[in-house]
């Protein structure tokens, strides 16, 4: 391990490793509670138009993945309060179209987009110091977002006409909240990629609902497991030579499965 934390590489993967699993765990808490899982993984995919527009005219692709994120979940907002399109065919709609267009881009681009991969299933082991940066500063907003604004959040995540009772903004909150989880896919991407970054905002909090159904501590448990998963992900990709995003979602699968599992015999045993 003394060895590992020599190479760079691996110290800026660690770090990641840190800082994803606290935006995921935080994220993915509120995702869950609000039952936005179809709206994440549109959000997700369609910003593969964003990465291969700004791969066919030079710029860097993250900024096209983080505009498109950003303006789909904008966009199923505006149509969910509107009411004019159904929720779930705005989202499919806007998901093919991003894929699509990506992947039309992405041929044209000079070279293909050599690093494709990347972008939709992650590896972790190729993060940098601009990544590092922007997941740092993210997490430093989710933590002061969740910190200060909580009952807020809680309120329009459960509850939304309670929340407009109590003159809450919950447009506003919404809004900002989306904003917040397109950032999140985004500075995702090196971790687990488009394609399973949607795992990363879930699993972990359907095995730390297993335990709780509060708000507070089911926050807490999914940052603890989404972090412990990513790390794990981490040290096997590594060793084994192994793909690091789909080692990690995979990692998360079987920690739910296996707590699950003891969960079930504990309780049968209670039983007797």
């Amino acid at each position: 391990m003394k060895e590992l934390l020599q190479y760079t590489f691996f110290q800026h993967a660690l770090a990641g490793s840190l800082l994803a699993g606290i935006i995921c765990g935080l994220m993915g808490t509120y995702i869950v509670s609000r039952r936005r899982m179809f709206i994440v993984g549109g959000m997700a995919h369609a910003s593969m138009g964003g990465v291969g527009i700004c791969a066919l005219l030079g710029f860097p692709p993250l900024w096209g993945a983080a505009a498109t994120a950003l303006l789909t979940g904008l966009a199923v907002e505006k149509l969910r309060t509107r009411r004019e399109v159904r929720e779930d065919s705005a989202i499919a709609m806007l998901w093919a179209f991003g894929m699509s267009i990506g992947v039309l881009c992405c041929f044209m681009a000079p070279g293909f987009l050599p690093n494709l991969a990347g972008y939709l299933f992650g590896n972790i082991l190729l993060i940098n110091e601009t990544d590092l940066w922007l997941l740092g500063l993210l997490c430093a907003i989710s933590l002061i977002v969740f910190c200060r604004f909580t009952p807020q959040i809680i309120a329009c995540a459960f509850d939304r006409e309670f929340a407009r009772s109590q003159r809450l903004p919950v447009g506003l909150i919404d809004y900002g909240m989306t904003a917040l989880t397109a950032l999140t896919i985004v500075a995702c991407l090196r971790v687990t990629g488009m394609v399973m970054i949607l795992s990363l905002l879930s699993v972990p909090q359907m095995t730390a609902n297993l335990f709780t159904r509060n708000f507070h501590s089911m926050a807490i448990w999914s940052v603890i497991l989404a972090t412990g998963s990513c790390l794990g992900g981490l040290m096997v990709s590594y060793y084994y030579n192994v793909p690091s995003g789909a080692t990690i979602i995979l990692l998360s699968i079987i920690i739910y499965l296996l707590l699950r599992t003891i969960k079930a015999v504990a309780f049968c045993f209670n039983r007797r």
